[in-house]
């Protein structure tokens, strides 16, 4: 795993003085770094139809907003100027990206949503915008001009296929080089526009609003959910009005929902199935010879293992969550398991027999690797 980009007093600080407050500027926060994803690497992505991409391109002052997937000839008559290139979720099919991403574990992985990578011609952007959620922004190669503030009107400019800013006034402004970053709290207003042929890694937090819950809650509920009894009305009588929704019927629609429950206990469960469900257009390849059990141990404890850059694993104190799923393992598997958790990897050596037997199997699902 990439080593992590904060740690101790220095990310203590960063979250006590800068997460979710202020905007920060940091100058060589990645000395060396270029980018995890090249053009070629870009373009590659952009042309498959299980990637999310997107092209944004202003001419004359008019913006327009086309969806990948794209031909190999859309992006080769691309013109010399204003022009980006966004392709999302770059972590989940580079292992270098996946990474970069794991670089900032110093914020727990439940919150750690996914890395954008942003491709630009002079001149492109997406124009003044804002995020309900925190971003890093690490500049690759190339320069890209920000102009960030706080604004409390947020009305957008209408008619346009972007969300941008109708009325923009940035209170500071600067240049990322190679390596510089830019972290914003949510809701701070930015607009970066590339000085010259650049890219731009973002790295974003998941940030579900309380109506995402509430619904993603009751769907989970919905499966879980048996209630016996049908109604009935063995002594009904004439009906006089009869568009008039009985009493009876609703009396017996509140004593049916009424016995709709839950504890922390079924909070805890739905929560971490919700943030370890993968996102729509991932799919895990299974191996086309898989190891034997007892093959997987040998080789496991001379290679190591490590996560798919795709598979979610979170715990809490009672469950361990893959992939949507909730499972309470073995107490002598638990230190592992928590290990491969943080870590996204384990290296050789011996692994407990009880942690190995799951482990087989999330390789034989397409979960987990060999090192």
């Amino acid at each position: 795993m990439e080593r992590a980009l904060l740690s101790g007093t220095a990310a203590a600080r960063f979250l006590h003085r800068y997460w979710q407050k202020r905007p920060l500027l940091m100058r060589s926060a990645m000395p060396d770094f270029r980018s995890v994803a090249s053009w070629n690497d870009l373009s590659a992505l952009a042309m498959r139809d299980d990637v999310e991409s997107r092209l944004v391109l202003r001419e004359r002052g008019r913006w327009t907003l086309t969806h990948g997937p794209f031909r190999r000839s859309d992006l080769k008559s691309l013109p010399e100027r204003n022009w980006t290139l966004l392709v999302q979720g770059v972590n989940l099919h580079l292992r270098a990206a996946d990474a970069l991403l794991r670089a900032f574990s110093f914020i727990p992985h439940a919150r750690l949503d996914d890395l954008m990578v942003s491709y630009a011609a002079a001149g492109g952007g997406v124009g003044p915008h804002f995020d309900s959620y925190d971003v890093f922004l690490l500049q690759g190669e190339g320069r890209r001009r920000w102009r960030i503030g706080r604004q409390r009107d947020l009305a957008l400019k209408p008619g346009l296929p972007l969300k941008i800013l109708a009325r923009f006034h940035p209170e500071h402004e600067c240049v990322l080089e190679s390596g510089d970053m830019l972290y914003l709290p949510p809701a701070v207003a930015h607009d970066g526009v590339a000085v010259d042929a650049c890219s731009t890694c973002s790295i974003g937090f998941r940030s579900p609003s309380a109506q995402e819950l509430a619904i993603g809650f009751l769907d989970w509920l919905r499966d879980r959910v048996a209630i016996d009894g049908r109604y009935s009305d063995p002594n009904l009588a004439p009906a006089t009005e009869p568009a008039r929704i009985d009493r009876h019927l609703r009396d017996y629609a509140s004593s049916v929902l009424a016995q709709l429950a839950w504890d922390d206990s079924a909070v805890a469960r739905f929560l971490g199935s919700y943030l370890t469900e993968p996102k729509g257009l991932v799919a895990f390849t299974p191996p086309r010879h898989p190891l034997s059990p007892t093959a997987f141990a040998t080789r496991a404890a001379k290679r190591g293992l490590r996560l798919d850059s795709r598979a979610q694993l979170l715990y809490d104190a009672t469950n361990l969550f893959v992939n949507g799923d909730a499972l309470r393992p073995s107490a002598s598997a638990w230190t592992t398991l928590r290990r491969l958790a943080n870590m996204r990897e384990l290296p050789r050596g011996a692994i407990e027999r009880e942690a190995m037997r799951l482990l087989h199997r999330w390789y034989r699902d397409g979960f987990l690797h060999l090192g």
